[in-house]
């Protein structure tokens, strides 16, 4: 399979994850709001698919979340397969993914050294003046 259609598989596969979670574990004691889909890894024969997850906070309760997600993985396949017309539905395998709290956990650190000054997190972009000239273009 190309590459180029194994990533649009797996972002579509991220999308459809990410709402076929709220649909299957909205009845459950578990912050939605918390959970992301980060990145999805499909092998190459559609056959497997490893999921990313990132969960905010909730340090005490991110084992019995994940074990929520692998309990309820076949109802996410199921939704999928629904959704999607794939030649296979992969099997879903969860992961945790600490890097987007690791991000935030060095940007808290980075606002502890400079307290009250956020601007250096600005994007650079919008402090930029343009520098081209200025002339203006006349079309009869």
């Amino acid at each position: 399979m190309s590459t180029d259609r194994l990533a649009r598989v797996n972002e579509l596969m991220r999308r459809e994850i990410g709402e076929a979670l709220y649909h299957v574990l909205q009845d459950y004691e578990v912050d939605m709001s918390a959970i992301t889909v980060t990145h999805v890894s499909t092998s190459s024969n559609l056959r497997s698919a490893h999921v990313f997850i990132s969960i905010r906070e909730h340090v005490e309760d991110r084992q019995r979340m994940m074990r929520q997600l692998s309990r309820h993985a076949k109802d996410i396949q199921r939704m999928i397969n629904s959704d999607l017309k794939l030649k296979y539905t992969p099997r879903l395998t969860f992961d945790l993914n600490p890097g987007i709290e690791k991000g935030d956990h060095v940007l808290n650190i980075l606002r502890e050294m400079n307290p009250g000054d956020d601007s250096e997190f600005l994007d650079e972009t919008d402090n930029d003046t343009d520098d081209r000239d200025d002339t203006t273009k006349v079309t009869s």
